[in-house]
């Protein structure tokens, strides 16, 4: 009974070795979760995408009527603003994520309430942007007028994370101020942080000069860093990183794939 354990758990461990040395992940202990290579990814595509997200509508009137009647006249390219500021959105938790393990590093109140509070108004957007679509599909299926009167109607409805909006202006003044004291940002780059505090929040909410230059702070705040995590040694290795693209992008395609499927 022995030989047969020892049998069965030699394989399992010989093919996790194998795994491990074909694709490496790199220990944890220097940024935290989600590590070096996803944060700082993050912090550079996240901020990125929303802000290109924001100009692609910019010409639109910045209110919900204006939005659907946008939709209606200019499908794909409304849906593809609304669709990179989402997708921005979602990265900038694991963003988040690694500037809060930073700032917990030397002040641990700093750290968990800046993190905190950014991330609840993260989940906030979220459900504002399945609300966004949920609008645009009604426009697709009915058009624009009773696609407007069903929000205008359900506008002021009460849903649970109304309670974090608050969250979503005051997190990113507390992450900002948390990083200054800490210095993980210089005085500039945390104040440009602080300015996402500025960014229209809500359902169908379109671009103003103001939502802009929120934006702009948020890349100024985070990119630089994501861009530093990155260039941190030690680096993968040519190999290791022709395993893991391939990889990554076909697992999303698969997810993408399986998502439509239902």
């Amino acid at each position: 009974m022995t030989n047969l354990t020892r049998s069965m758990v030699a394989p399992a461990a010989t093919i996790g070795a194998r795994l491990r040395d074909a694709l490496p992940v790199e220990r944890l202990e220097g940024t935290g979760f989600p590590g070096r290579w996803v944060g700082g990814a993050a912090l550079v595509l996240g901020p990125l995408l929303m802000l290109t997200g924001a100009l692609l509508r910019v010409r639109f009137h910045f209110f919900y009527p204006g939005q659907l009647t946008a939709y209606e006249g200019h499908r794909t390219l409304v849906a593809t603003a609304y669709g990179l500021f989402a997708a921005g959105s979602l990265l900038l938790w694991p963003a988040v994520a690694v500037v809060a393990a930073r700032i917990g590093a030397r002040s641990a109140g700093w750290g968990v309430w800046g993190g905190v509070l950014v991330m609840f108004g993260l989940f906030a957007r979220a459900f504002h942007a399945g609300a966004d679509h949920l609008a645009f599909q009604l426009v697709r299926s009915q058009g624009v007028g009773p696609a407007t009167e069903a929000v205008s109607a359900g506008y002021g409805a009460f849903h649970v994370f109304a309670a974090l909006n608050l969250a979503v202006l005051a997190g990113w003044i507390v992450l900002a101020l948390g990083a200054w004291r800490t210095r993980v940002l210089g005085p500039v780059r945390a104040a440009a942080l602080g300015l996402t505090a500025a960014l229209p929040l809500g359902v169908l909410k379109g671009t103003t000069p103001l939502s802009l230059v929120a934006l702009a702070g948020l890349c100024a705040g985070l990119v630089p860093l994501g861009l530093a995590l990155l260039r941190e040694r030690p680096r993968p290795t040519r190999k290791t990183v022709l395993r893991w693209v391939p990889l990554t992008l076909v697992t999303l395609g698969l997810m993408m794939l399986l998502g439509q499927a239902g």
